[in-house]
């Protein structure tokens, strides 16, 4: 017994120093920078851990809340309320300019249908703001995922605003917020089948492994094979060129098959775009490197 308990002590001085040895990388990637930058990391079917300084802190989302909608959503399709088949109205109103919305170039009348499964699929994997909102119009507008978030036991997150109010003046982004260590923990609970049904989680997972936008984020540097499930946000800069954020929440598999859900989020950058996604790719590789060489 004392034998165990001393190879146990040993393991985790290992453990310890490892993780010591990744914060103090981390810290060379970020340390200097005219950005506040939250890193949380978090095993899914292994026991790791890793958060920043600041990965408590509340930050603003941008479209990393699609991610949270299509949960609402999909909460109400396993109840029976909405089915994933079910066609959704859009009026050429709604299909307004100046946004980000491969829907409207696609049917730039509007005065179409398209069915709920299709609208999450534009809405997540497109980061489509058009079909963010037409999504929210049609559950009763971000109190009710805000308020579907806390029944699911999500702490330090708020949504109040659509896509079109968020992006109407530049301190909006700010009231719809998370910390990166509440999103990797929703991850986890999400890939484990907790928040959704079996049906739902799939769908959900295969539609955010087809993310084409924010390449240059926590994918870009790893291996072209990876499994990477994710979602991406995006302020661009206001008139004094500072960034309001630049995110990626993800679950990755490893080459071993574990997975780990990661959340790297850039706030309030004084650095350029490149420079600032760049932070987001190095961690991303950093915490890769780590744990794919560990033993887990």
């Amino acid at each position: 017994m004392k034998k165990l308990t001393l190879l146990f002590l040993f393991f985790s001085l290992i453990s310890f120093a490892q993780k010591a040895e990744l914060k103090k990388e981390i810290s060379k990637i970020t340390n200097g920078k005219k950005a506040t930058v939250a890193v949380s990391v978090l095993g899914i079917d292994f026991p790791f851990k890793y958060n920043n300084e600041n990965a408590e802190k509340k930050l603003p989302m941008q479209s990393v809340f699609k991610f949270h909608i299509a949960l609402a959503v999909l909460d109400l399709v396993d109840q029976g309320k909405l089915d994933l088949n079910q066609k959704i109205f859009i009026k050429k109103s709604e299909l307004l300019p100046n946004t980000w919305s491969p829907i409207r170039e696609k049917n730039p009348e509007g005065n179409f249908e398209m069915p709920i499964s299709e609208l999450i699929e534009y809405t997540v994997a497109m980061s489509d703001n058009i079909g963010c909102d037409v999504l929210l119009r049609l559950i009763g507008g971000p109190k009710i995922v805000h308020n579907y978030l806390i029944s699911k036991g999500v702490k330090d997150t708020q949504i109040v605003y659509n896509e079109e109010i968020m992006q109407s003046a530049w301190k909006n982004q700010y009231e719809n917020f998370t910390t990166v260590k509440s999103a990797t923990k929703l991850l986890k609970e999400f890939y484990e089948g907790k928040i959704l049904s079996k049906k739902s989680t799939e769908f959900l997972l295969g539609v955010m492994y087809r993310t084409s936008t924010g390449l240059n984020k926590i994918v870009e540097q790893l291996p072209k094979s990876t499994k990477v499930a994710h979602k991406t946000g995006s302020s661009g800069h206001n008139d004094e060129g500072l960034i309001g954020a630049e995110n990626d929440i993800a679950i990755i598999t490893l080459p071993n098959g574990k997975t780990y859900a990661i959340a790297i989020f850039v706030s309030d950058s004084t650095e350029n775009y490149d420079d600032t996604c760049k932070l987001i790719s190095d961690v991303s590789k950093k915490v890769w490197d780590f744990l794919n060489t560990s033993k887990n």
